[in-house]
């Protein structure tokens, strides 16, 4: 059965981004390495060490779509067309018409994370979903939809910027850890969210 699961990269202090959305601190990890990693169907290269490469082959093996939210579709430039994941849903108030043709890799879901996460969910087959942002990720814990968190914690305060776990509003979500994999900069936490 599909899985809905976030996987950041987080500064000690919860940010997952800086101020300007700034990620340089906290992406340093992906290029700091001497295995190399294809992505976005080989338009990109992460260099990262051997105990990263492991998990993260890992992790891209078992996902089938993404989620994200239109913020990060727009800062992200629509990643030129190619998404990490495909396909990719974007929960919006306001679809890209400019995206909205056959072969599109972007799905636009206007009704709610539910509804995105049905989608992505159909659309993974027996895969898993990725959680894209921190809004979609809040979203989905205070649904009830996530089931798993992902962290790849960076030995770095930012002191301010974009927090991961901020405006939850809900009782305490229970979290069983089910890894731990210490890399050089960079450890990777991994939970199961106690439903």
């Amino acid at each position: 059965m599909s899985k809905v699961i976030v996987e950041l990269s987080m500064s000690l202090d919860g940010f997952v981004a800086g101020p300007g959305d700034d990620v340089s601190q906290l992406f340093k990890w992906y290029f700091s390495g001497n295995v190399e990693i294809p992505v976005q169907a080989g338009r990109m290269a992460l260099k990262v060490t051997p105990e990263s490469a492991e998990v993260l082959q890992d992790g891209m093996k078992t996902m089938g779509a993404m989620v994200t939210g239109r913020r990060n579709f727009d800062s992200a430039g629509a990643w030129g067309g190619h998404p990490p994941f495909e396909p990719t849903i974007v929960l919006t108030h306001r679809v890209a018409p400019e995206w909205m043709k056959p072969g599109s890799p972007f799905i636009f879901v206007t009704d709610g994370i539910e509804s995105a996460i049905r989608e992505a969910k159909k659309a993974a087959g027996d895969k898993d979903v990725a959680v894209a942002t921190p809004s979609i990720t809040q979203q989905c814990l205070k649904a009830g939809l996530l089931d798993g968190i992902h962290i790849d914690l960076v030995p770095v305060l930012l002191g301010q910027g974009i927090r991961l776990f901020e405006h939850l509003g809900i009782e305490p979500v229970q979290l069983e850890a089910t890894e731990v994999v210490e890399a050089p900069g960079v450890t990777h936490l991994t939970f199961r969210v106690i439903k």
